[in-house]
């Protein structure tokens, strides 16, 4: 037995490469990766992270997260349609075309899927290979998607917390006033690859070599299908780190919630349809009321009348391995105090071998940090700032 499953997960695994979504996602998390590069570029004329940033992200926890939701899916024995994956598919491409990475987040891959699996149930749609796959649909397949779309929705929370932190992007736009002013930007794709249990006969010929084997006298089909879980955050009014875990902790303590409430969908499958337009409604509610919030607090990122706010640092820069954080604020460079970004660069020239900087950091304690510069270094140490020459674009928020 132990050996027949570990032959079906090998050949379930072999299936990942198979799905067109794995593909996808690849390159929606390529396309991400070089459009954030050209417009730091444009913003502060270098790039903070390379482009193959959001590749490296895709899924390295999402990995974790999906075996994690494969196993208790698995134990309890949650079945789903194939037609439901079809339809996820369906909409994880129309999503993504617009190009709005937000539209990817499971609330709107399997929540919309969902419910047009409702509107297509009982249709006989001729589809190549999965003929029948929306005929004999009834409501025991609710419980299982409305439960699904709460694992993902709680491993979208985790990956937020964990990973929505890692290199998020400084921009520079204009506020209502015309002033230019910081931001932080976060548009981070990821992938979880989960196995799903699907009917065995749900698939038709010429696929003879799909792995199929029996429980209880059923028949069953392993899928390691890839679900995206996309997250769009512009932080303005915190530090970064604070206004995504903010978010991410919500969203796993939301989806913790709906995934007990899931459980009275077993006995009352009609349950899983509120839980699923729930799952919709609060996670869009949790996004706008970090919006509001931080739409009433002033521009954390901005001028200030004494030093320099860092707005990003980039990695293995002098800056970064002088431990500087975004957030800290440089008061002196090498004794001098320093209002503006020219006054900063005539500072460290004073002394082109070494340098001292005074920093009031976030908790708004002071701090000396140093280090000796070498040839090649970052003429600024490689810190972004807020600044009015550069020729950024004329967004307004």
């Amino acid at each position: 037995m132990v050996q027949e499953w570990l032959l079906e997960l090998l050949k379930g695994l072999g299936m990942l490469f198979l799905h067109p979504i794995f593909y996808y996602l690849f390159l929606l998390a390529a396309f991400f990766g070089v459009s954030r590069v050209k417009r730091e570029r444009r913003n502060f004329h270098i790039r903070v992270e390379n482009a193959y940033f959001e590749l490296r992200q895709l899924l390295p926890l999402g990995i974790v997260i999906g075996l994690v939701a494969s196993i208790m899916i698995m134990a309890v024995g949650l079945v789903v349609p194939v037609a439901f994956i079809l339809l996820t598919a369906a909409f994880t491409l129309l999503w993504g075309a617009t190009t709005k990475i937000r539209w990817l987040s499971p609330i709107y891959t399997v929540g919309f899927a969902f419910f047009a699996l409702i509107f297509l149930a009982g249709k006989d749609l001729s589809l190549p290979f999965f003929n029948g796959a929306f005929k004999d649909l009834d409501r025991g397949i609710f419980p299982s998607i409305a439960l699904l779309l709460t694992l993902l929705l709680i491993g979208e929370g985790i990956l937020i917390v964990k990973n929505g932190v890692k290199g998020t992007s400084p921009k520079i736009v204009k506020s209502k006033r015309g002033l230019s002013v910081g931001v932080h930007e976060v548009k981070r794709l990821w992938m979880v690859p989960i196995f799903l249990l699907i009917p065995g006969d749900a698939i038709s010929l010429p696929f003879g070599w799909w792995p199929v084997f029996s429980i209880g006298g059923e028949s069953y089909s392993l899928f390691l299908v890839p679900f995206a879980v996309g997250y769009y955050q512009l932080i303005q009014g915190m530090l970064p780190r604070d206004a995504i875990r903010f978010v991410g902790k919500r969203v796993i303590l939301f989806g913790g919630v709906l995934a007990l409430l899931s459980i009275a969908s077993i006995w009352i499958p009609l349950v899983a349809i509120a839980i699923v337009a729930l799952a919709i409604i609060g996670r869009e509610f949790i996004s706008y009321r970090q919006r509001l919030f931080e739409e009433n607090l002033p521009f954390y990122f901005s001028k200030k009348n004494y030093g320099l706010m860092i707005l990003g640092i980039i990695p293995d820069s002098p800056a970064y391995k002088m431990g500087l954080e975004v957030g800290e604020l440089i008061s002196k460079v090498n004794g001098t105090i320093i209002h503006d970004e020219k006054n900063f660069y005539e500072s460290l020239q004073k002394n082109r071998a070494h340098c001292k900087l005074e920093i009031l950091d976030v908790n708004g304690e002071v701090r000396f940090v140093q280090r000796a510069l070498y040839e090649g270094d970052h003429h600024e140490l490689g810190i972004l700032f807020v600044q009015d020459d550069n020729k950024w674009g004329n967004e307004a928020v």
